[in-house]
């Protein structure tokens, strides 16, 4: 099967490539892309935000009762008094 090719093209002071529409369904990028460059190539990836899925995450920890707060005077180390300025 062979890789679909297109032309860089120029756009004002910068340059472009066409991608097919189809492509970009396929791909599922999105409105925004990560570009990496390698040797010999330039990726396209989706942009992830950080903490994407956090407050999900978080809202079925809750439901499911896993959501407690591990801190409690048990977690301290001695290096704690002793080693630490405060």
């Amino acid at each position: 099967m062979n890789n679909p090719t297109t032309k860089i093209v120029k756009i004002g002071n910068s340059q472009g490539v066409r991608i097919p529409k189809i492509l970009l369904e396929q791909a599922n990028l999105g409105e925004e892309v990560e570009l990496v460059v390698g040797e010999n190539q330039l990726i396209l990836r989706a942009l992830i935000e950080p903490r994407t899925g956090w407050a999900e995450a978080f809202a079925r920890m809750a439901a499911v009762g896993d959501d407690a707060l591990l801190e409690s005077d048990d977690l301290n180390h001695e290096w704690d008094d002793e080693e630490w300025e405060w």
